[in-house]
């Protein structure tokens, strides 16, 4: 079980998710079904999630008041896909330290988003981080 690698399948999911508007475990499910080849930790999938689509309005009311100026409908879907993750684990999963949901959500977004997008996305987790005081 590859736990880097099904962080980022999850990162996947919740993009999907957004695009297509629907936040529902059956999509989950399906998208589970898609990458069953894969050695993912289905465990960790599961339970990501599920506390995701359980606490969504939670994680993006918190998205909206940690990014000062930029509304969630104003900041690329791959970045909120990232950041969602991240404040999923750091809110939802003890067994994970805050300071790696940040530093893995800072690698997929040096994969995946924009140059410039990394320093944004580490500003506002740690702005959370701090507000909340994980």
């Amino acid at each position: 079980m590859n736990r880097k690698l099904t962080r980022e399948e999850v990162m996947k999911l919740l993009y999907e998710m957004d695009m297509n508007e629907d936040f529902t475990i059956e999509r989950a499910d399906r998208f589970l079904s898609s990458i069953e080849n894969l050695k993912i930790d289905t465990k960790y999938y599961k339970n990501t999630s599920k506390n995701f689509i359980e606490n969504l309005v939670e994680i993006d009311n918190l998205i909206n008041e940690y990014s000062s100026d930029w509304k969630i409908n104003r900041i690329a879907k791959i970045d909120i896909a990232i950041m969602r993750l991240a404040i999923t684990e750091m809110l939802y999963d003890e067994g994970i330290p805050v300071s790696v949901s940040i530093n893995e959500a800072i690698e997929l977004c040096k994969k995946y988003s924009s140059e410039d997008s990394h320093k944004f996305i580490n500003g506002i987790l740690g702005n959370i981080n701090r507000g909340i005081k994980l």
